[in-house]
């Protein structure tokens, strides 16, 4: 890890922490994770392991390039492509919400790019804004594999705490441990309107308060869900709300078009068996209409070659100097991809915890690390019929999340192989962590 010079912090959470580094040999910038806890930590080791395993199998324009893996001293560091900025940058940057082409061309990617997962068999499980990565040419890229897993076998059963609540579907809610593909659809479709209004869909603050949210939308769960539900320990006591009246999304979105509700709610299908493939989605009117899918994929692969070229020329000229530009909080979104830069440059190592004013601070995630009982759930906070109604009275109020943290950011589009180097500790193994719930 000696080659590479701190440039500053990115985003720390409960588990690791995200550094922003050049490579002081050929000047390349790129994002470090660094794990908190060493590989002494069975958890942190297994979360470590999987990323790592699963990263090194999956090779795609729309996902994050994995350039190396280091161990020093039990702990595990991971060597990304550096990308500019995220989506949740972009919503923060756009309270208001993004304009239409932007939406559509961000969806298309994180579409594609958890297509090519499913059809790796591989399940991403936290699909949400902070997770999606823009680069400078508006290439976007998936990111935190770390709760990603491959699909289970026959009568295998996975983790049922997973995603941040927000984003997750009511199969996971509820217990459920068979669930698949579905649950990043269901996360796609959270996203559709987020992007759009500018605030997410189900903002819940306990997990029967999601639940509240969701159905006050979407209607009634499956009776195998709510099955589930009475049958989980962890609601013992707790009913189901009542729904008396629902807000379909389109009474809640007036403003959205029928092709953007109709996607919505093909992603939000309460029953997860009825939504649709992401080829499927792909297929949608929301892409194929005036010829946007054929003339965008043209356009991504411009894009794509554009920031393997900015790579090549930082390579061949050492960046001395690292000048990150702000963008002023009032500009009006741009009707094509955004061509911004919204992380602070922090000058050397001895200024890592220096940032500057103007940079947003963010608590830690609530996403656990999985396990397989329900005592890592949250706890739960049943609303009562005045706490409910009070919900429902602030409803149009736009509810900040206290849980967001940046991921990592990135530029370069390479695709080398991955080298391993340890400076300490065991080898690396493959089978370790790839059986996880």
């Amino acid at each position: 890890m000696e080659k590479y010079e701190n440039l500053g912090l990115v985003g720390e959470g409960s588990y690791g922490m995200v550094m922003k580094c050049r490579n002081k040999d050929t000047g390349r910038i790129v994002a470090i994770k660094k794990f908190l806890e060493s590989d002494d930590d069975k958890m942190v080791k297994k979360i470590a392991m999987r990323e790592i395993k699963l990263l090194k199998q999956l090779r795609h324009e729309n996902l994050v390039n994995l350039l190396e893996v280091c161990k020093k001293k039990k702990r595990w560091y991971l060597v990304f492509e550096f990308v500019d900025h995220t989506i949740l940058d972009d919503l923060e940057l756009f309270p208001n919400g993004l304009d239409y082409q932007v939406v559509q061309k961000y969806l298309f990617q994180i579409i594609n790019g958890i297509g090519f997962c499913h059809s790796h068999n591989i399940i991403h499980r936290d699909i949400k804004p902070e997770n999606i990565l823009v680069s400078q040419s508006g290439v976007v890229k998936l990111c935190d594999f770390g709760f990603a897993r491959t699909l289970a076998a026959p009568g295998e059963v996975y983790t049922d705490y997973v995603a941040t609540r927000w984003y997750r579907a009511p199969e996971l809610l509820v217990g459920d441990v068979k669930y698949g593909k579905a649950v990043d659809v269901w996360a796609i479709g959270c996203l559709v309107t987020e992007m759009f209004m500018g605030e997410p869909l189900f903002p819940g603050d306990s997990d029967i308060d999601q639940l509240y949210h969701i159905m006050m939308c979407l209607g009634n769960l499956i009776p195998r869900h709510q099955e589930l539900f009475y049958k989980n320990p962890v609601f013992a006591g707790v009913r189901l709300p009542e729904i008396k009246e629902r807000e379909p999304l389109e009474r809640r979105y007036p403003k959205l078009s029928e092709v953007v509700i109709d996607l919505a709610k093909k992603c939000l299908h309460i029953d997860p068996d009825k939504r649709p493939f992401c080829s499927e989605l792909l297929h949608h009117d929301f892409f194929q209409m005036d010829g946007f899918a054929e003339r965008f994929s043209q356009e991504l692969q411009l894009q794509v070659q554009k920031d393997k070229t900015r790579v090549v020329q930082v390579n061949v000229h050492k960046t001395k100097k690292c000048s990150i530009p702000f963008v002023k909080p009032n500009r009006h979104s741009p009707s094509g991809i955004y061509n911004i830069n919204v992380t602070t440059l922090v000058s050397s190592e001895k200024s890592l915890f220096r940032t500057s004013k103007k940079r947003r601070e963010y608590s830690r995630t609530d996403v656990h690390l999985p396990e397989l009982n329900y005592n890592h759930l949250p706890e739960l906070r049943a609303l009562e019929g005045t706490a409910r109604n009070s919900r429902l009275t602030k409803k149009e109020s736009k509810i900040l999340s206290k849980s967001r943290i940046p991921s990592l950011a990135a530029i370069d589009l390479h695709t080398p192989s991955i080298t391993l180097h340890q400076v300490s500790g065991p080898p690396l193994s493959d089978d370790s962590g790839a059986d996880l719930p």
